[in-house]
């Protein structure tokens, strides 16, 4: 059984996001997990859930932070996402993954610390579209995905495998308000 940690967009942008996906039939990625910013992957996230109170510890002493989606983006060609940002993002992504102490393998393995980019994945050719669908959701995207939400962040959520590479809401921890 494998965790990630996430940050969900707002439910009226989740919905959008969701039902946009839902245009391509192929895109498999709706029965994956919900849209969401990955804040700490898999690496380190054991199935004996010690890993859960330092989270809490951390957010329990971090204020929510203001995260802006931005314009679509590729990895290589074969992954779409929206781009995000946030001043404070990085900071609590470093926070988390330093106190989980995930080896510098898995470190590399899930793009974090130096190599974290905050996202969120619109489709992926390994979850169904070709390359060239990939192209023309871009393009879709530019358009129906606008106008690009700001909001406040004030929890994080856990999500845990259900089934293979199946992600499910297993609790939400708050940020200090």
């Amino acid at each position: 059984m494998q965790y990630f940690i996430g940050i969900v967009p707002p439910d009226d942008y989740k919905d959008k996001i969701i039902n946009f996906q839902k245009q391509w039939d192929s895109n498999d990625i709706m029965d994956v997990v919900e849209p969401h910013i990955t804040l700490k992957a898999q690496g380190g996230l054991t199935e004996d859930e010690e890993w859960i109170a330092k989270v809490k510890t951390i957010c329990k002493s971090y204020p929510s932070i203001h995260l802006s989606i931005h314009e679509p983006k590729f990895f290589g060609d074969d992954i779409l996402y929206l781009s995000a940002s946030s001043n404070e993002l990085f900071s609590l992504h470093e926070k988390i993954v330093q106190a989980i102490s995930p080896s510098d393998e898995l470190i590399n393995q899930y793009f974090e610390l130096e190599n974290f980019v905050p996202h969120m994945t619109l489709a992926k050719t390994h979850y169904g579209l070709s390359k060239q669908e990939l192209r023309r959701m871009a393009k879709r995207a530019e358009n129906e995905l606008t106008p690009y939400p700001s909001f406040e962040v004030s929890f994080v959520r856990v999500y845990q495998e259900k089934e293979n590479n199946e992600y499910v809401k297993y609790m939400d921890i708050p940020l200090l308000k």
